[in-house]
């Protein structure tokens, strides 16, 4: 039996998943420590389980997926870490890039360093592209330890200049400091980033040494808890979307920041090749947050650089967008006096109004029950029931301050948030280059399938794929998610020099400081024109041809950009690869649906009241149905509006085709 469960910003999810049939639960998320909350979603989902006479372990393998790290990052509840720096370059990350995201915002701050000024510690030493330029001395680097242990951090970031050509430096300072404090975690940038481009891999190391030290012990917390439950140490998801023993995944911080969203993203990944054809955008609404990816041909979108709480994190990941949309997200009037909903969330504790505790402002959670998408008679996943009033009530004070009826607010809050989710699918499609008509939506978390008819209307997307589980979907996919490990190197080979030869001898380097054996081994290989500041990350064999791949690069390049140099030469900037061994084989089936039933409401829709067909519990595989209905599911709910059929297929995904909207193809005319 397969155990995993995802740690999100309002509940925790389990899934206990054998030869097809899913057992799950939710437990609330708590705070403190997440272990709690992990333990008891465990136990929930075990208490479903029919008695299973006879010896053995009943789970056989645990994966995990953390927000530990992002809340952390967040939040900025990190370790207390210093930054060991060449000389006259320690305050990289306070001088970043020299841009300007809000433009207009004269006197928006950056986010200030992980790493303050009074914990930086400069080192005499200095390596150039072509070498040593001023040798590191042993005294220095006695030095440098008497200092940092003076300062008494909890961790230690070393990023000197150039490092990721030679390293030589990096490795002496850090094997001092780690023979002689023990128990101080060291991140060296040219162990976690070798790449170039100063300010992004100083930034990913210090990340990496904020969050080694708390994830490290949450990870030990939840081992030991493990053990006295019974249950194996888990593995970890990454944000790489593969997952990692429990030592390795708390030795590197940086490496946690998506762990949660990348288990909905390969489990998006796994439906989207079940029940249909594998292009579908990923759409995952949780109480906290919503996260949005895109999935062709079955496999997640990757990139190997992102944002988080404005600062740079260049590792390999999963392509991911998130936007503070979720159940929980409150509506709000600004100064300005327009409807504003989220980011802030009123999260599992309190929570929504309508939980009744204590929770006192509207949210899209209260809209959606105000305006009859949820009812008031059932209670939501984790036996959460919903009180009608106490939504009205909410809802009805934000209506004062905006001059409208509390129907009328309670439908505006949906629609702003929903153009939030739109705005954020935009980002991993449009901004692309992707054309997101040609994709399916996969709604999932608890609150996804609720507004995926109308993300969909608004992206002119005609299908919608809602997984059986759709509200632990990400549980799921961690269950599902094999082993991956990754390294990527800065390499610089000009146009002459990228030859078959040269190109397998780099390859062949970054795999043997990548380490391990087995599984299959992809490449990735950054390529740019000559000129060019920046590289597209071009998919490849381990044995690539330079020709080929100048091809491949060519053809992306003018798919993203809109054209091509046939004259231009294409430089190597950087190689990566990565050593993946496929997961468990997961194949949910339907349920056989003996709690199928059906009853009705009244529903608000397209500004209308209309009576509309309610369904609970689990459909069986072939049931078809109809809409204007609610489908509250397990873990989650799917309205389906006017016009739109569904069928329900052998793997439990409800796949529904909507009515193509006319009314956006006239204004584009």
């Amino acid at each position: 039996m397969l155990l995993g469960v995802d740690v999100g910003g309002t509940f925790t999810d389990a899934v206990l998943f054998e030869a097809g049939l899913l057992r799950s639960a939710k437990a609330p998320t708590t705070a403190h420590d997440p272990s709690v909350g992990v333990l008891a979603a465990v136990g929930a989902a075990m208490d479903a389980l029919p008695e299973r006479p006879g010896a053995g372990p009943l789970v056989d393998r645990f994966a995990h997926g953390t927000t530990t790290g992002t809340n952390a990052l967040l939040e900025r509840r990190g370790a207390r870490t210093a930054l060991i720096a060449t000389a006259g370059f320690s305050d990289v990350l306070e001088i970043a890039r020299q841009d300007r995201p809000s433009l207009y915002r004269l006197c928006e701050q950056r986010p200030a360093p992980l790493a303050p000024a009074e914990l930086r510690v400069a080192a005499a030493e200095r390596i150039g592209p072509g070498g040593v330029v001023a040798e590191l001395r042993e005294d220095e680097i006695e030095r440098i330890r008497a200092e940092i242990e003076s300062l008494d951090p909890e961790a230690v970031a070393i990023c000197l200049l150039f490092s990721y050509l030679d390293p030589d430096h990096e490795r002496r300072i850090a094997e001092r400091i780690r023979a002689e404090i023990p128990g101080l975690h060291v991140s060296a940038s040219s162990e976690v980033l070798p790449r170039m481009r100063e300010y992004e891999r100083a930034s990913t190391t210090v990340i990496d040494a904020y969050l080694a030290p708390l994830l490290s012990r949450y990870l030990e917390r939840l081992a030991g808890a493990c053990e006295q439950a019974g249950l194996p140490s888990p593995v970890v998801m990454s944000s790489s979307g593969g997952v990692l023993g429990i030592d390795e995944a708390g030795r590197g911080g940086a490496w946690s920041v998506l762990s949660g969203p990348a288990g909905g993203a390969v489990g998006a990944g796994l439906i989207a090749s079940l029940s249909g054809d594998g292009n579908a955008l990923g759409f995952d609404m949780g109480g906290t947050s919503c996260d949005v990816c895109v999935v062709e041909d079955g496999r997640v979108r990757r990139t190997d650089e992102r944002q988080l709480a404005g600062r740079p994190i260049q590792l390999p990941m999963v392509d991911i967008h998130t936007v503070g949309a979720g159940g929980g997200s409150i509506g709000w009037c600004d100064p300005g006096g327009a409807l504003r909903v989220g980011p802030r969330s009123a999260g599992a504790d309190p929570g929504p109004a309508a939980y009744a505790r204590g929770g006192s402002e509207p949210t899209t959670t209260d809209a959606n029950l105000l305006l009859g998408r949820l009812g008031s008679d059932t209670a939501l996943a984790g036996g959460v029931g919903l009180e009608i009033d106490l939504a009205e009530e909410a809802i009805a004070v934000l209506a004062e301050q905006l001059g409208l009826s509390t129907i009328e607010t309670a439908e505006g809050i949906l629609r702003v948030a929903n153009q939030e989710m739109v705005r954020a699918l935009r980002v991993v499609t449009v901004e692309r280059g992707i054309d997101p008509r040609g994709f399916a939506l996969l709604p999932f978390g608890g609150a996804g399938g609720l507004h995926a008819a109308a993300i969909a209307d608004e992206l002119e997307i005609t299908t919608i794929l809602c997984p059986r589980g759709a509200g632990v979907l990400s549980a799921l996919g961690l269950i599902a998610a094999g082993e991956r490990r990754e390294l990527a190197r800065t390499v610089i080979l000009a146009a002459g020099d990228l030859s078959r030869e040269r190109l397998a001898a780099e390859v062949e380097s970054v795999v043997e400081a990548l380490g391990g054996s087995g599984g299959t081994l992809e490449a990735t290989y950054g390529l740019r024109y000559r000129g060019q500041s920046f590289e597209l990350e071009i998919a490849g064999p381990i044995d690539a041809d330079p020709d080929r791949l100048r091809e491949r690069f060519a053809v992306e390049h003018e798919r993203r950009y809109g054209y091509r140099d046939p004259d231009g030469e294409v430089e190597l900037a950087t190689v990566g690869v990565a050593r993946i061994e496929a997961g468990p084989e997961v194949t949910p089936t339907a349920a056989n649906g003996d709690d199928w039933s059906e009853s009705s409401r009244q529903l608000f829709i397209e500004g209308e009241w209309l009576t509309a067909t309610i369904w609970r519990g689990e459909p069986a595989a072939g049931f078809e149905l109809k809409g204007p209905c609610v489908l509250e599911l397990p873990e989650s709910t799917l309205l389906l509006p006017a016009g739109s059929a569904a069928r329900v297929d052998q793997h439990g995904t409800i796949v529904a085709s909507l009515e193509k909207s006319t009314s956006k193809t006239e204004i584009r005319r």
